[in-house]
Parts: C-alpha cells; structure tokens; sequence
C-alpha cells in the first residue's frame, strides 16, 4: 500500500476526533462537538464506530454539568490499539522508534548513518531492525500503522524520494519509500524532518492551545516545521522551513547563512579556531574533529560553566533567536519549541536567550504572549514524529 497525502484542509471527520482526543485528554461528546464543529448526531455515530474499532475507550471517568446534568461520560485514546514505527535516516546516524498511539516510545534503536552506504543495503537494514522491534517489543503487525521515514534535504513526499541532499549524495532520486514498503511489508510514507518534529510535538499532547506553532528542528542542520490550528503548512511541495539557508546581511557575518554561523559545525570550528589561538578550554575536542561530537562535548562544558563553551553557545543561540524572531513575527506565532539532537544537552541555553528576545522584540506582544519550550523528544523528536504522521494518516484515512 503505497501511502499518499490527502490534499490540505480534507481532514477526516474521525481524525479530528481522534486529534481532539489525542491532544486535550479525557474529554465529552459535547465538548468534542463544541470543538470540533461537528453535529451531535455525527460526534454520535463517529464515536460508536470509533469505539467499535477499539480506537477509543470509555475512561469511567464522569463530568457533571449541574446540580440535575446528566453526568457526561468522558472518552480517551486506547493507546495499544495502534503502533506505528518512525525512521529519522541521517547521514551518521539511523534512529528508529515504535510507538503507540498516545506517542510514547516503546522501542528505540539506532545503526550507522547513510553517507556513504548503497541504499538498497540500508533498506534491508531497516527493515530488519522494524521486525527485531517489532519482536521483542510483543507487537503484532496486524496493529502497526507503518512506518513514517524522515530524511534530509528537498523531498518528493507523493513520489516518495529525496531529490537533494547534500549530506546523502547516493540517495538523490532513490524512491526510499517504496523500497522500504516492499522490503518490510509495511505501508510506509516520507516526510522532511522539521515537519515530522512538530507534528511528534502536537501529537505528544504539550501544545493542544497553540494556534499557529513553529518547531525549530537543530540536528546536522537547522529546519522550521509549522503548524496552524493543528494542521500541518506544508507549502507548495512540502518542503518548508529550511532556515538554515537562509543568510544573514549587514552584519559581521553579512552572506553567510544560518548554518554557518549558527549551526553544530560552525561552533565547532570556531571552538578549534579558538583553541589554536591559545585559548583554553574544558571541552574535549575530538581526535577525528568530528564536528558532532565536538558541539556535544562544547555544549556539555558550556552548561558546567566553561567561558569559551559558554560564549561560542551564546553566539549561536544569538543568532538563531533571530531566525526565532523573524518567524514569530511574519507568521504570528503564538508557540515556538526547540527539538533535535543539538538541544539534547545545549537546549537549557537556548532557550532563555530565544524568550528574552521573543519578549522585547515580538510584534503581537501587546495582544498574546509567545510560549517557548524544550521538544517532549528533543533528541527523538523528528523519529517519535515520524511515527506520529504514520498514526495520524493511518487512523484518519484507514483502509
């Protein structure tokens, strides 16, 4: 079954239903038909076939409206109805994730990235690692969605392929997602990284009151996924919010982009730049100068106090406030996370900096407040997400 996108705004009846649910917690009938818009006749018939399915469950739990209400019954999510496997491939490193419906981890995994690997190989790979999951988690195939797959670079969602990547030459035009569907035997869809990091945020249940949200997704580079009212924007193709493009003007680092100025490479090489004019350290540079490990262990000393960790991680979390600002006020965001392997340890830096600006420098500040926060997942945020686009069309469009 090779899984397509539904156009933007045909959501389902019963996946609003099952986001509501999802997002808010233990709710009613009636509020799910005050949110949701929908007829109490339709909230009616949707909510028995749901139950039905074992999709949701009667919690026991009661609401009463007055002294003579009715006590209203309230409905949940049946977390084990459903399962659903995310992959983030990345040029170093691999992570995959089974999850239930509520989004919760029960397994995770990581092999070797796919730089410079055939990705036919890969692929066998994977699919290996989805059924040793699958396994000694005790999960039955017949409840797993699929497997929502992540990468970098521009993509072709509906065909299923990354058109360009710079970290990844050898899967440009590879149909990634009908290979690992024949290889698995499990509906499987692609998505970009950023996208999937916000949706895992939504779906997680740690935003349900934000009306226009932005993930801001730090790995190996720096991405921006969008939600609005709960939906995902995916632009004209489904390649939005590649910040980390984007290059700065009128500054010291006039026509350089995000990346190189704010990203897990350049602090690295300013961190040996550094170093090599004499400066000192407790951070503990690599031997082979990988640039990943040097901003982990940078990150690490920063937050124990070290100057130069402190100021190099400030420079760059400077600089990404920024980005942060400009897309709160284009886009009049009202929620703003940080998510990615780069925030697993550094996150507790950026984060102060990119409110302290979002406070003095954000447009709509008279009218609402801007919520800033650290990912559910940072570190698995874009995997756990992919899962969660799995779930969320498997339940919303089933077969």
């Amino acid at each position: 079954m090779t899984v397509a996108y539904a156009p933007s705004g045909t959501q389902t009846s019963r996946g609003l239903i099952l986001d509501r649910v999802r997002a808010e917690g233990p709710v009613s009938r009636v509020e799910l038909a005050e949110r949701t818009g929908l007829t109490q006749a339709s909230i009616s018939n949707l909510v028995r076939a749901l139950l039905d399915e074992g999709l949701l469950l009667e919690t026991g739990e009661r609401t009463f409206t007055g002294a003579k209400g009715k006590p209203r019954v309230l409905l949940g999510l049946n977390p084990r109805a459903r399962c659903s496997v995310g992959v983030q491939i990345g040029a170093d490193w691999i992570v995959l994730v089974l999850t239930d419906a509520a989004g919760s981890v029960l397994a995770r995994t990581r092999i070797r990235g796919a730089r410079s690997t055939p990705p036919g190989h890969v692929v066998r790979d994977l699919a290996e690692q989805v059924a040793i999951m699958l396994r000694l988690a005790n999960v039955e195939r017949d409840i797993v969605a699929g497997i929502g797959v992540v990468a970098p670079g521009a993509l072709d969602v509906q065909a299923g392929s990354i058109l360009a990547s710079p970290s990844m030459p050898l899967w440009e035009q590879f149909p990634v997602r009908d290979a690992l569907e024949r290889a698995s035997g499990l509906p499987t869809l692609l998505d970009n990284v950023a996208t999937a990091a916000a949706m895992g945020d939504f779906w997680s249940g740690t935003i349900p009151d934000a009306t226009a949200h932005c993930t801001i997704y730090m790995g190996a580079s720096i991405s921006a996924g969008l939600l609005i009212s709960g939906s995902i924007y995916r632009g004209a193709s489904s390649n939005t919010g590649p910040l980390g493009s984007v290059r700065f003007q009128g500054d010291r680092r006039s026509g350089q982009t995000l990346e190189e100025v704010a990203g897990p490479r350049a602090v690295a090489e300013r961190a040996r730049a550094a170093v090599a004019a004499g400066r000192t350290t407790t951070a503990k540079l690599s031997d082979d100068h990988d640039p990943f490990s040097d901003f982990a262990a940078i990150a690490t000393a920063a937050v124990h106090g070290d100057p130069l960790s402190m100021a190099l991680i400030e420079e760059s979390a400077d600089y990404l406030a920024d980005a942060v600002v400009a897309l709160v006020n284009i886009l009049d965001l009202d929620s703003v996370t940080l998510a990615g392997p780069s925030f697993t340890t550094a996150g507790s830096l950026y984060l102060p900096l990119a409110e302290r600006r979002l406070r003095s420098e954000s447009f709509a500040l008279p009218k609402h407040t801007v919520t800033v926060k650290l990912s559910a997942q940072v570190t698995d945020a874009a995997s756990v997400g992919a899962a969660a686009l799995m779930l969320q069309h498997s339940l919303s469009y089933p077969a």
